[in-house]
This record gives C-alpha cells, sequence and structure tokens, in this order.
C-alpha cells in the first residue's frame, strides 16, 4: 500500500476561526468535507491529493494524513504501541525525521515528553531492523510524524505538510505587529469583494492585506512561493505528481484581470518601502498602486463599488489608547465622506475602540490575531443621495 495513492482521513488544521473560510477553499478545489470543527475541516485524500491543497490552501496550517488509532493510557504504552507500528513502510532509509504532538493526557506534564517518546519507538524499531539510526531533530526538515493524543486515545499521522502553511512565503518584511499571511487572506475572503473592483487599504503596513488580495484576484496559490513540504520525504514519493500540481497552479494564474485596482497607503515611508518589497516577491507589485500619504489622504475611486479595508492598531501592542480613539474616529469620518458606494471593513482586536467609529457595523465577523480576540466590522457605506447609515455606538 503507498500512501500516495491510498485515501484515508485526513485532517486539515487551521487557526481558530479559520475553519469556514478553509471549509470554502477545500470545497472550491472540489473536495467533500466529512466534517467541519473549530480548528479545522477533515475529508478524505491521499498523500497525493494532499500535495494538491498543500500548494493551493490560503487559510490552512497542516495538512495531516491519519495512520493509525490505539489506547495509551501513559508514555510507557505510546511508545510500546508505536515501536510495533511498521514505520519501515513509510520512512525511507537514511532519511531525516521529527515529531509534533498536541497532547492532553493526564500523565504528561511537558508535550516535548511525549515527543521523545514517539521518536524513541520510532528510532528503536528502523535501528533494530535496518541496523542504523535515522537522524531525527526539531526542525521540520524532512518527514514529520504528529501526534494527537487525549486522555487514554492516541492517533498518529504524517504531517505532509511540515513548516506551517500559514506563512505564504513572500514576505521578506513583516514590519511590527504583522498580521499572519493565512489569517489575511481568510478576512478578505470574509468580505464581499468580487476580485475585480477596487481594493482599497490604508494603513497598509507590511502590504499582507492588499498582496493577498492581489493573489486571490489572480489566482496565486501559496504553493507558488514554496517548494520545501514533508510529503517530499516519505517512502513512494513521485516528483512528477509534485512538478503537475505546481504546473497547473502556473497556469491557472490570471495574468489580466479588468478593472482591478488595488490602492495600498501607509504615512511611513519605510513601512512603505518593505511593502513594495514584499510585493515584488509576492509577484504582484504591478498592481497594487503604492502611495505614501496619511490614511485619511487615500484615493478612493469615484463609483468603484469595492472594498475599502483598514487593520488599525489596537493600542494592546501598538499605540496609545487616548490618541487611538481619535484615530478611529477619522476612520468613520473617512468611510462617511470618501467611501460612498464601497463596503467599508474594520479589522480590530479592540472592540471599545471600534465605538469610536460611530458608524452601525452590518456584520461583525470573529477572528483571532494570535491570542487577540478580534473582529472584522463591515459597514455598508451609502453614497449621493442615498441616506447615510445609522450613526451610533458599536
Amino acid at each position: 500500500m503507498s500512501v500516495y495513492t491510498t485515501p484515508a482521513p485526513v485532517v486539515i488544521t487551521c487557526n481558530r476561526r479559520l475553519a469556514p473560510f478553509l471549509e470554502q477553499e477545500v470545497r472550491a478545489l472540489g473536495f467533500v468535507p466529512e466534517g467541519v470543527f473549530l480548528t479545522g475541516v477533515k475529508l478524505r485524500a491521499s498523500v497525493n491529493e494532499c500535495i494538491r491543497l498543500n500548494l493551493s490552501l490560503r487559510c490552512a496550517s497542516q495538512v495531516l494524513y491519519f495512520l493509525e488509532e490505539f489506547r495509551a493510557s501513559d508514555g510507557n504504552a505510546l511508545y510500546e504501541a508505536l515501536r510495533r507500528f511498521p514505520w519501515e513502510n513509510y520512512l525511507p532509509e537514511g532519511g531525516y525525521f521529527s515529531v509534533t504532538s498536541n497532547v492532553r493526557n493526564e500523565t504528561i506534564n511537558n508535550g516535548m515528553f511525549a515527543n521523545l517518546r514517539v521518536k524513541d519507538a520510532i528510532v528503536d524499531r528502523l535501528r533494530e531492523l535496518r541496523g542504523e539510526r535515522p537522524e531525527t531533530g526539531a526542525e521540520l526538515k524532512g518527514a514529520v510524524v504528529h501526534l494527537h493524543w487525549t486522555d487514554d486515545y492516541a492517533q498518529i499521522f504524517l504531517d505532509t505538510t511540515g513548516n506551517s502553511l500559514g506563512r505564504h512565503g513572500y514576505r521578506k518584511f513583516p514590519g511590527k505587529a504583522p498580521m499572519l499571511e493565512s489569517l489575511a487572506a481568510a478576512t478578505v475572503l470574509a468580505t464581499r469583494w468580487d476580485r475585480q473592483s477596487p481594493f482599497i487599504n490604508p494603513m497598509c503596513g507590511a502590504g499582507t492585506l492588499a498582496i493577498e488580495a492581489a493573489l486571490i484576484a489572480t489566482d496565486t496559490r501559496p504553493g507558488v512561493f514554496r517548494n520545501d513540504y514533508a510529503f517530499k520525504h516519505f517512502i513512494g514519493y513521485d516528483e512528477t505528481v509534485f512538478e503537475q500540481e505546481r504546473g497547473m497552479l502556473g497556469q491557472a494564474v490570471r495574468e489580466h484581470v479588468p478593472g482591478l485596482k488595488i490602492i495600498a497607503t501607509d504615512y511611513d515611508n519605510t513601512v512603505l518601502e518593505m511593502a513594495r518589497r514584499n510585493a515584488t516577491a509576492a509577484g504582484v507589485d504591478d498592481l497594487i498602486e503604492f502611495q505614501l500619504c496619511d490614511f485619511r489622504e487615500t484615493p478612493v475611486p469615484a463609483g468603484g463599488r469595492g472594498v475599502m479595508m483598514i487593520n488599525p492598531e489596537y493600542g494592546e501592542r501598538l499605540g496609545d489608547v487616548t490618541a487611538l480613539e481619535l484615530t478611529y474616529k477619522q476612520i468613520g469620518d473617512f468611510m462617511k465622506t470618501k467611501c460612498g458606494g464601497y463596503w467599508g471593513y474594520v479589522f480590530t482586536g479592540n472592540l471599545d475602540l471600534a465605538k469610536h467609529i460611530g458608524l452601525k457595523a452590518k456584520r461583525r465577523i470573529e477572528f483571532f490575531n494570535s491570542k487577540l480576540d478580534a473582529r472584522l466590522l463591515e459597514y455598508e457605506l451609502y453614497e449621493g443621495s442615498r441616506r447615510q447609515p445609522a450613526e451610533g455606538r458599536e
């Protein structure tokens, strides 16, 4: 049996509150989820199909291919069960592997101990069968084995991803308090943007929102920026499958999107230069118009009926809360006076500050930014003679 051609349960993980958008992506790729949970999606797929998932998904973290489940009350029981498992069918001779885990077992107070027990079981079995000790370490540069262990129920997976898919690989200059690329992509997917009307991004910082918007509009997948995946390091890997999948990604990229206009602004020239360099690394610098200006001076094309999206400081890690109250009020004024006909979106981790925007949100979409409870607030911004949105506290 080759895992590359044999379907099995697959768990695709993501950061909290990204699962609805991950599910959309999975369905768009032609897969049928068997379940959606707080931090991921479940389906059936072969490892060859996991290659496509790894290359294509914007909101995911890891793609885990199920191998075995068993009962294990403590570390010794875990070791014995895994020492009996036929690792020689999955891990090549002379290879390197690492172990990751998600553990909730009352006998384990340190996840690193569980990783060590898994590693020891694999090493001892392969050394006995092959006469040599495989190389192991913490770096996710080769094959990766993942343990999910809750109480006395354990599952073992091949992690087909390795380093997280949450970082898309183009951002060389992250700037201060950057938004993770997978989160940025999910927030863009959560808007009503049609992927061809204007996308306006004041306070662009490192440019992540504008860049993800450009990548989504052109159907450029994260896999075009990355070549290192754990699926390359299991027995049976066929490089031609990977090359075919990457080739299809390249063919799907839209070279020209009629009417697309993405504008990103920031008042700090150093930050704006970082954003330009990130856009160049992502291959979308020709699609984004960067301008140095205060966010209130951001040009908004008239009649564009697009999206204005802004991610201001929250006062948690950056900025002074009192000063930010005025900033949030000015954001509301900017949307009312300059963004008529657009959908306005404010991503914030401080709902008290959001009250100073002075507009009533049509939707409040829940996210986490790292450990911060955050919201993407949606505003329908009327233009001309149509009535303005009702003002009031959030």
